[in-house]
């Protein structure tokens, strides 16, 4: 067993161990604390992309790829041009944000990066955590891994899944227009779900273009593959090209409240902490806003997970997994709505949990009413679906 014990301990070095361990070192507070982060892999591939909206200069624009002001949503009825000012949307590559954290926790000399596997977290007034080659001591722990719990589906909760396989493409014809970017196009869709693919441009010669269900079945590699394929051939009208770089991703959309394993001392962030945004499944920015929140808890002497949650958005986005869940095959016309009804400026702030109620009204009653207040009297009195 390790004699150090460390004030802080976090197990993973994802988005969330990184983003929780680089605020602590930006701030003084905790100059004087050990920190230990505990990783099982190297972190040193490309594995995948981050894109997020964001007002102005960010945090992490020296390690931006790319960045569009404009965009498209597009359906077999409609094409938005959307506008995005004063907005960018924003394309981070991992092995950039892996790299710049592993750098920088390396120049900490109060912070430890062990490449471990945590087997076991026991509680107590020092928590032991027991990897597979040495157990290390802590006062605080947080902790990335999923629950177990979470593969119950038979409990109340609503679970959708979005899945997604992506190419990086090059085209000896400059092909593509590398200032705007593709939000949704479902133009190609795959059986009755909601699904949708990404192009994200990044020259004239290049794009990501990635396909992506919001749906709870799995496809074989080889169909999102051909899926791919005919989105290229038939949509983009694109012959010649070759592909650099291949993505796959998994990510749980769900009410679930992951964050109930948490126990006295031991906190579980991201992903397992419901940290992702459960309507949309964006992850980066909501991330670095907890890492913040947790970080000003601990320096007010309050538990790290105080106040983490805004109970009134934690209902629209039970309300609109919900709708998803039981009307899969009917997504395209919930997204439709939401982009030819709203602006995307209003889009974006409703889903940072940034907008009024008078706003959030607005919103919402751009929707067909029908399937909402089913799902309100389902939630209100406990039916399950």
């Amino acid at each position: 067993m390790s004699s150090t014990v460390y004030d802080f301990a976090i197990i993973g070095a994802g988005a969330a161990g990184l983003h929780l361990a680089q605020t602590m070192l930006a701030d003084d507070w905790f100059a004087q604390k050990k920190i230990l982060v505990l990783e099982k892999d190297n972190k040193d591939t490309d594995d995948r992309t981050w894109s997020f909206w964001e007002k102005g200069t960010g945090k992490w624009d020296h390690l931006i790829a790319k960045n569009w002001g404009k965009g498209q949503f597009i359906t077999n009825r409609h094409n938005v041009e959307l506008s995005l000012f004063p907005y960018k949307y924003k394309m981070l590559h991992a092995i950039d944000f892996y790299n710049y954290g592993k750098q920088k926790l390396a120049e900490a000399p109060h912070l430890d990066w062990i490449k471990e596997e945590v087997k076991t977290v026991t509680t107590g007034e020092i928590i032991e955590i027991k990897c597979s080659k040495q157990t290390y001591q802590a006062k605080q722990v947080f902790d990335s891994r999923i629950d177990a719990d979470f593969k119950n589906t038979k409990d109340k909760y609503h679970r959708v899944i979005q899945h997604f396989k992506g190419w990086v493409i090059e085209t000896k014809e400059p092909v593509f227009d590398p200032t705007t970017f593709v939000m949704m196009d479902y133009r190609l869709k795959w059986k009755d779900s909601t699904s949708f693919t990404y192009v994200l441009p990044t020259s004239s010669h290049s794009a990501m273009i990635e396909f992506t269900l919001f749906n709870l079945e799995y496809l074989e590699d080889a169909e999102y593959d051909r899926l791919l394929k005919k989105y290229i051939k038939d949509i983009l009208k694109i012959d010649d090209y070759t592909i650099s770089k291949v993505e796959y991703g998994v990510i749980p959309m769900s009410n679930y409240p992951f964050h109930k394993a948490n126990q006295p001392g031991i906190m579980k962030i991201g992903t397992a902490g419901s940290w992702v945004k459960p309507s949309s499944g964006y992850a980066f920015k909501n991330i670095e806003k907890m890492a913040g929140k947790v970080v000003e808890n601990i320096k007010q002497g309050r538990d790290p997970s105080t106040n983490l949650f805004n109970a009134r958005f934690q209902f629209y986005d039970t309300l609109y997994l919900g709708v998803l869940s039981k009307y899969n095959d009917d997504g395209e016309t919930l997204f439709e709505t939401m982009y030819t009804k709203n602006s995307i400026q209003k889009i974006f702030k409703f889903l940072d949990e940034e907008t009024n109620i008078l706003e959030e009204i607005k919103i919402m009653s751009s929707f067909n009413p029908k399937p909402f207040l089913e799902m309100l009297l389902n939630e209100t009195t406990g039916i399950g679906l």
